[in-house]
């Protein structure tokens, strides 16, 4: 999917910046072009492991043992 993604993300940027380099650039083509980059972005970022995540629900799990074992 990634492979997928990246062309169309490189392609809506460059779309974006000639349409915005006109001298009367087309608003809804940089709309467009925006949307498309943003929902790239969006799906990338998605799939991407944040590392705080996982200590947090360590710490969490942690947490209630201690709970459960003094109560």
């Amino acid at each position: 999917m990634k492979k997928i993604i990246y062309p169309i993300m490189v392609v809506a940027i460059i779309v974006g910046l000639i349409e915005q380099s006109k001298t009367k650039p087309n608003i809804f083509i940089l709309i467009v072009a925006i949307v498309v980059f943003m929902y790239g972005m969006m799906q990338l970022s998605a799939k991407t492991l944040h590392h705080g995540t996982e200590k947090k629900q360590e710490e969490t799990l942690e947490e209630e043992n201690d709970d459960n074992n003094r109560g």
